[in-house]
């Protein structure tokens, strides 16, 4: 392989900031949901039950590569000093403090179930029921964890404390930021973890059902099924990254996006608030011939077909990719550490860049069943699609800016990234 000693030297010169997850934690999770994909296509397990066994099976080998080998638990960020626990009688009414803003918390998330006539139709009354279930261990857990881990933390007196001392009436100083950044923290893991459970049964279901005599013998179904894995992939590590959200794998929540338009830019994207889906105002489907119209509109061109299943599979492995970099990390609108690694070495936002990408090829918004009105109505609604998330980009990016470590991932990506560097080239500005 030809090695360039100017761009070694450069590197050397100018290394990538630290990434808070690394590969090997990734890697391992996906090594544990392949042994159980090859295990559920074997004995043709393609239920729910199984899909959330695949979310186990990549979940677990990250806990425990991450506690074992990189010992994360140690991690000064987690806030827990191991060495010096304190006398359970010290902690014990700021625990029971905290139950309580924890109870009136999974409470009100409760409420917002019930009362939410959506949550209890398609998929999500597959998520209602993995709560239900859930619900009970949740609370009876919550008391010994609690008391074990309050006598270990160095500030015990959270967001949940202040919440649970609002309740109570307690006299003394609230922290209404942490209150706030509380409840935002959790209000992202009760619509996100809803969602993905929502979503796991389906795609796992539909790959391990996969014919392969069939599936080898289409380029395009072919394309369809490696799709269907890829997405199988980022929703596993999705929903494990929403559900292991704990201070002791240092995965939890550092701070939850505190502006409204984070929020309002990453809810039009996700129901029930979806506003690209069908019939919404920025559906961009009607006379482009659906999901399906890149194989329709070039159905006579093997060679074609081939290729562009092929892009569409590499953009999609990109997609995944991002998400199994965070390792048991990954959520929207939260920090929860800077990663720097995978294709975070590349561009800034690789999911949003693939995912739109992967649109704009398998849509074929230029072609339409109508008029040249429709290819322009199409268009445009693909380029307002682009545009939210780039808003969404830049939110994200003005809520992690206020860390200074990803204010020198930035930097560096500005000097070093391959795609900030081929849009600076597009402008003609000179490189960083």
């Amino acid at each position: 392989m030809y090695h360039d000693p100017a761009l070694a030297s450069a590197a050397k010169a100018d290394p990538r900031p630290a990434s808070a997850v690394s590969t090997a934690t990734g890697l391992v999770g996906l090594a544990g949901l392949l042994v159980w994909i090859g295990i559920a296509r074997w004995f043709g397990m393609d239920g729910p039950y199984a899909a959330l066994v695949n979310v186990a099976a990549a979940g677990l080998p990250m806990v425990l590569w991450s506690l074992l080998v990189e010992k994360v638990h140690r991690n000064p960020s987690t806030g827990i000093d191991w060495a010096n626990p304190k006398p359970w009688r010290e902690t014990l009414d700021i625990s029971i403090t905290k139950l309580a803003g924890l109870w009136l918390t999974w409470g009100g998330i409760a409420a917002t179930y019930a009362i939410g006539r959506f949550y209890w139709e398609g998929g999500f009354r597959f998520s209602m029921w993995c709560f239900m279930w859930a619900a009970p261990v949740m609370f009876v857990a919550s008391i010994p964890y609690t008391l074990w881990l309050d006598r270990r933390m160095t500030e015990p007196k959270d967001g949940c404390y202040h919440l649970g001392a609002w309740l109570m009436g307690l006299q003394e100083p609230r922290n209404t930021d942490a209150i706030h950044n509380h409840l935002r923290s959790w209000g992202v893991k009760a619509f996100f973890t809803a969602f993905m459970l929502a979503i796991v049964p389906p795609g796992f279901g539909d790959f391990v059902r996969g014919d392969t005599s069939q599936v080898l013998s289409n380029p395009v179904t072919l394309a369809n099924w490696l799709i269907t894995f890829m997405f199988v992939v980022d929703v596993a590590f999705a929903t494990a990254g929403y559900l292991l959200a704990l201070r002791p794998l240092d995965s939890h929540i550092r701070t939850a996006n505190p502006f409204a338009a984070g929020w309002m830019a990453a809810l039009i994207c996700y129901p029930p608030f979806v506003l690209m889906g069908d019939g919404g105002p920025l559906d961009y489907h009607p006379g482009t011939r659906g999901e399906a119209s890149w194989s329709l509109w070039f159905a006579d061109q093997p060679v074609l077909l081939a290729v562009i299943g092929t892009v569409l599979v590499a953009l999609t492995a990109i997609y995944a990719w991002a998400t199994v970099t965070f390792g048991i990390r990954f959520s929207n609108l939260t920090h929860r550490g800077i990663l720097t690694n995978g294709p975070y070495a590349f561009s800034r936002h690789p999911a949003y860049l693939s995912k739109n990408l992967f649109w704009m090829i398998s849509t074929v918004p230029f072609l339409t069943t109508g008029s040249w009105v429709d290819a322009v109505r199409a268009t445009a609604l693909m380029g307002i699609v682009a545009g939210v998330y780039y808003w969404r980009a830049k939110t994200e990016e003005r809520h992690l800016g206020t860390d200074p470590a990803y204010q020198g991932y930035s930097a560096w990506m500005e000097r070093n990234g391959l795609v900030p560097r081929f849009f600076q080239w597009l402008k003609g500005k000179p490189e960083a």
